[in-house]
């Protein structure tokens, strides 16, 4: 039975897999990696800005017809050609427009790998300064013994402190997670 990316947990399954990892292999082989990720960068970031577009991207109602014109106008208004335009168009014509986001993540961690980069997901309760984001880095990048794509998110929740997850290992040291010990350790002691 075929499973999704949700669903296995990778991002290579599915048919965003299988777009992604098509588009890696052309890229690749006409030595266009980092333009194409350039340009599937510069999609994405249009995706986040517009809800519209998000909209487009993931309604069925729209055929196939409308969205490949209105694709066609993004495009051309962002300057996004080459290998990664013509794989949106494709999406598009194909009806896998929906799929486009993770397709963009499938693509990405293709391009980690290819290039010995590991991804560190890391979250703090607020902005870092510069300095400290460095460190940061610095640290994961000793730890995981090779480059590392940090991805940086603020959560207040946390109150403070850091969460590190770097492939399967994660490390908790949140001010939130010291203080519920805390408490159930109080409880426990009642």
């Amino acid at each position: 039975m075929a499973q999704n990316a949700s669903e296995s947990g990778s991002p290579l399954a599915g048919v965003a897999g299988r777009y992604a990892s098509a588009l890696f292999e052309l890229a690749r082989d006409e030595r266009a990696v980092d333009a194409v990720a350039e340009g599937l960068d510069r999609f994405d970031a249009l995706l986040t800005e517009s809800a519209d577009l998000r909209r487009l991207v993931r309604s069925p109602a729209f055929s196939a017809e409308d969205q490949v014109k209105a694709i066609e106008a993004v495009l051309a208004k962002a300057g996004i050609g080459g290998l990664a335009g013509n794989f949106i168009r494709l999406s598009a014509a194909n009806r896998r427009l929906f799929a486009l986001p993770d397709m963009i993540r499938a693509y990405r961690e293709l391009v980690r790998e290819s290039k010995g980069i590991v991804r560190a997901e890391v979250r703090l309760a607020e902005q870092p300064s510069d300095a400290v984001l460095q460190d940061i880095k610095a640290s994961l990048k000793d730890v995981a013994k090779a480059e590392v794509d940090l991805d940086l998110r603020i959560d207040p929740s946390l109150i403070g402190g850091i969460v590190v997850k770097l492939g399967s290992r994660m490390v908790d040291a949140s001010l939130r997670t010291k203080l519920n010990s805390i408490r159930l350790a109080m409880q426990g002691a009642r």
